[in-house]
């Protein structure tokens, strides 16, 4: 094990945030630019050496891929960063995602984690991955042999690459298709930069062309690619598109302008972020913006609005406010649902929980003033609201994040005449192909919304299925079934 009396001589200590007036004049990431390096010349070895090297390491059964915690806690501990970095590629293709986009349910499940704070074992993660591409040992891996079988990936989100990687890396000939107009999914144009800069995509994304993926932007499979001629072209087919039909909101005033999905939000600040406009035709600036929806995409709408010049920023949220500590029907090692405070909420605004909002109220010009609320309680299993507690609230610009239901039905999914299941998500068999021989299909397409971490592990899962497929012989890794289900 690492230090044998490190969980009780060395408290948890959290990555330091640059201080919010400052990170608020930019789109970087949120993090003190020395910490990591900080991180890694000592304070590193100390955090690592907090892990205890449990008889039952259940960090791994919180992990979808089971990544292999307490070995490179130990490593770190022994300054083998090398070694760490290698152990935790062994079974994450991607652990700058993870270790920044993550909410770690391994940290949840942390046994230390039963009475005093848990390893920090996110911040360790992304410590070793960006030393081990600080020291050059991120490398492609190219395949010695070539199998001649030609492989599509639909969609080039975390599940995408991840097979594809895979896939690649097996030897086989892969083409990621993705109808934006450039790689990444949500990775790219959903998640702001201030959680995660697109450097990190990018390198990854070199690494992959040099491994012999090809990427295909600009292709909508289903309208510029039919269902027909894609299984025609390609020996096997994996659907990653993810569940992109958001959830929406019909209430009266629903057409009003200023009211928007965060997915229609979100990527216009994100291409403003990297340089590709000058300018959001969705901004934020000197405008009441209220976000409906208390999850990280709703958080990921109020960062954006705070350096867009918001003039306010009001989150609302239908459930009650989560507690401060466990309930006792969320007992260790289930993933707490606990209130946080994520780096968007320290820059300011203000959170409402309890209400559901029944009407936007409109200026006389077609353009949304207001939000009629009101405050609900939960009778007999449902939301009902309280008599007298209706209420308005400014607002100017409106974003919808309340999630997403499944997958688009209609094009591809339809054309290829696979089957759904009773939540509207692609039903797939224990190697994760489809009803249609030969169609694959990972992510959130086939679970539903879901965590990066599990994204991940699906792609990897799928990519296992698609070659025992192709070869008769089944030696990719595995880390799930397609029976398991987050624990968040």
């Amino acid at each position: 094990m690492a230090d044998p009396k490190g969980f009780l001589t060395t408290r948890r200590e959290n990555a330091p945030t640059r201080p919010v007036f400052l990170r608020l004049k930019d789109w970087r990431e949120v993090y003190e630019e020395d910490s990591t390096a900080e991180f890694r010349a000592g304070k590193g070895r100390e955090q690592a050496g907090r892990c205890m090297d449990c008889g039952i390491p259940f960090c791994h059964q919180g992990c979808p891929l089971g990544n292999l915690v307490p070995e490179w806690n130990t490593l770190v501990w022994r300054d083998d960063w090398r070694r760490a970095a290698e152990r935790l590629h062994a079974t994450n293709n991607f652990p700058e995602f993870t270790g920044t986009l993550c909410p770690a349910p391994c940290e949840s499940a942390c046994v230390l984690g039963i009475n005093d704070d848990p390893v920090s074992i996110k911040r360790v993660e992304i410590s070793i991955v960006d030393r081990a591409w600080a020291e050059g040992w991120i490398a492609p891996q190219v395949p010695a042999v070539r199998t001649g079988k030609k492989v599509a990936v639909v969609g080039s989100g975390p599940a995408g690459l991840a097979a594809a990687q895979q896939l690649t890396r097996a030897g086989h000939d892969v083409v990621v298709l993705e109808r934006a107009d450039a790689i990444g999914g949500l990775l790219r144009y959903g998640i702001p930069e201030f959680k995660m800069e697109k450097a990190r995509l990018d390198r990854r994304l070199d690494q992959m062309r040099a491994e012999g993926t090809e990427f295909r932007t600009g292709v909508h499979v289903g309208v510029d690619v039919t269902a027909d001629s894609l299984r025609a072209s390609y020996d096997a087919v994996v659907l990653a598109g993810g569940a992109t039909a958001w959830r929406d909101l019909p209430i009266p005033g629903r057409e009003l302008a200023g009211v928007y999905q965060a997915m229609e939000y979100l990527p216009p600040a994100n291409k403003v972020a990297a340089g590709e406009l000058d300018r959001s035709p969705i901004h934020a600036e000197g405008k009441h913006v209220v976000v409906i929806g208390g999850g990280d995409t709703g958080a990921d709408c109020v960062g954006t609005a705070h350096r867009q010049g918001a003039a306010s920023v009001t989150q609302l949220e239908i459930m009650p406010r989560p507690p401060q500590a466990r309930a006792e029907a969320n007992p260790w090692p289930t993933y707490p649902m606990l209130y946080r405070v994520t780096s968007a909420h320290e820059e300011g605004g203000s959170r409402v929980y309890s209400v559901s909002t029944t009407e936007f109220l409109g200026d006389g010009a077609g353009n949304v003033r207001a939000l009629r609320l009101a405050e609900v309680a939960l009778v007999d299993g449902r939301f009902q609201p309280v008599p007298g507690s209706d209420r308005e609230i400014p607002a100017d610009l409106v974003t919808l994040a309340m999630g997403f239901v499944g997958p688009e039905r209609a094009g591809l999914l339809a054309d290829l005449g696979v089957d759904l299941d009773q939540r509207g998500n692609v039903t797939r068999t224990r190697d994760f192909q489809t009803t249609v021989e030969g169609v694959f299909v990972a992510g959130d397409m086939g679970r539903g919304q879901s965590l990066i971490v599990w994204a991940i592990a699906e792609g990897r899962s799928a990519a296992a299925g698609v070659d025992a497929y192709l070869t008769g012989v089944e030696s990719l890794p595995r880390p799930i079934e397609p029976t398991d289900r987050p624990l968040v």
